[in-house]
């Protein structure tokens, strides 16, 4: 990634620094985004909501990786298809 951007451990993204902020933990200084922080400072139903809304976000684009890879019509598959054509 970018070197202005860092890893959030909460929400597994790459944010911009300057929606960041060092947090510590047990195992040293981890980057956690401002938006989750704020999100658990609102209590366990903002909490939850947040964290359902970043797994819905996540199967999401996880599907699409999945459905691109899948895809015969896909340009990646292309060249494997060709290749196995006689």
């Amino acid at each position: 990634m970018d070197i202005d951007t860092a890893f959030c451990y909460h929400c597994r993204r790459h944010h911009p620094l300057v929606e960041m902020r060092q947090i510590a933990s047990k195992g040293g200084k981890k980057w956690r985004c401002i938006k989750s922080i704020q999100a658990t400072k609102q209590g366990i139903a903002a909490r939850d909501a947040f964290g359902r809304q970043v797994t819905a976000m996540n199967s999401t684009k996880q599907s699409q990786i999945v459905k691109a890879t899948l895809n015969p019509l896909n340009p990646l598959n292309q060249e494997t298809r060709t290749e196995n054509c006689p």
